[in-house]
């Protein structure tokens, strides 16, 4: 049964998680909008713009920055639940240490609630929308996309695109010339589209000419397109693993697998969706032990420091360890979960010896 001194750790928990992920998406945001700064004056790329993207692109940072956000803001609660001697106070009233790891699993299981959903409901869209926004601003092209494809307008001349995998590579291109009736005098089908740095070049061309009643068609194995559409452009609408939720990147594995194309990327990235709400809660028994066996005249500065190494080094073995499995083609589940199982172990072996002291 969860009492009320469970639900007064969770809260402090809870309450120094916040705080930390305010002060690190502060502080990314500054950086960032620092950034954006550079790309001021390309297209209609403007300050309103810039905080429009930074806006959008917050539930993605804050779902990333959630983990270490946990580890630092619950050394620093607990931390100054030592130093005041509430902990000693705790289990001088007998509370258990695992009574006391519990109250901090509490909050963990609210902030791994909160994890999944901004990281399945929030972020994917949002930050589609931020990349779309900037893309487009930069781009001074209109553009969207549906089920149909994706669609840009550059002044008289419109061009569905129903393929794309890459920036530079594109497939089932369709190409429609008006008139300033809006009729349609060309009409150009091309089964690809190649940016070689320069500019577009069509394959397997069709070309349909409207001159008044008189239609005619002409065909060619290839073709340049002097046309202005950026492959900075497209960036907005390739398929990205790391904005898609786990739902939809679940049906993307099961798309490339039906076509015969290499889908460990994306296998990676969906079952590192399931696996990093779990991350956080990890990170909050990293702490417990840490501030258990640490003296309680440790002071908060150092407890950040201690708390910023711990989550940068894990971090970087994250990250590490999923460049390898790529590389080395590791299981994807063992890729993206061995690094919080080797910290989960760490922290069991400690919260033992601490057990049997």
């Amino acid at each position: 049964m969860i009492g009320s001194l469970d639900w007064y750790i969770a809260r402090e928990v809870i309450k120094g998680t916040l705080v930390a992920i305010l002060v690190l998406l502060t502080l990314l945001t500054f950086f960032s909008f620092a950034d954006e700064l550079g790309d001021v004056g390309k297209g209609t790329y403007g300050m309103s713009q810039i905080i429009k993207y930074l806006l959008l692109t917050l539930p993605r940072n804050f779902y990333e920055l959630l983990a270490p956000a946990a580890l630092v803001g619950s050394l620093v609660t607990l931390g100054a639940l030592a130093n005041h001697r509430e902990l000693v106070a705790m289990q001088a009233a007998g509370v258990s240490r695992s009574r006391i790891i519990a109250g901090v699993l509490l909050g963990g299981v609210i902030l791994l609630a909160l994890s999944i959903l901004v990281g399945e409901l929030i972020a994917p869209p949002s930050e589609r929308a931020a990349q779309s926004l900037k893309s487009i601003a930069q781009s001074k092209q209109v553009t969207s996309r549906t089920k149909y494809g994706f669609w840009v307008r550059d002044g008289d001349v419109f061009i569905n695109i129903r393929a794309m995998t890459e920036q530079q590579k594109l497939g089932d291109i369709s190409i429609y010339d008006v008139d300033e009736n809006r009729q349609v005098t060309r009409a150009t089908h091309a089964d690809q589209a190649i940016h070689d740095g320069m500019q577009w070049n069509l394959k397997d061309i069709k070309t349909t000419l409207f001159k008044g009643s008189e239609i005619t068609t002409e065909t060619r194995s290839e073709a340049d397109w002097a046309s202005v559409l950026a492959p900075e452009l497209l960036n907005a609408f390739i398929i990205r693993p790391e904005n898609l939720s786990a739902l939809e990147l679940s049906r993307y594995v099961d798309y490339l697998q039906a076509n015969g194309q290499k889908s460990m990327i994306v296998e990676q990235a969906f079952w590192g969706r399931l696996v990093n709400p779990f991350v956080t809660l990890v990170m909050l028994m990293v702490a417990v032990p840490f501030v258990l066996t640490v003296r309680r005249e440790v002071g908060t500065g150092q407890r950040i420091v201690a708390g910023v190494v711990i989550g940068l080094g894990f971090h970087l073995l994250d990250k590490m360890f999923g460049h390898l499995g790529l590389v080395y083609e590791f299981n994807p589940l063992f890729s993206v979960s061995f690094p919080a199982l080797l910290a989960l172990s760490g922290v069991l072996i400690a919260l033992w010896r601490m057990g049997s002291a």
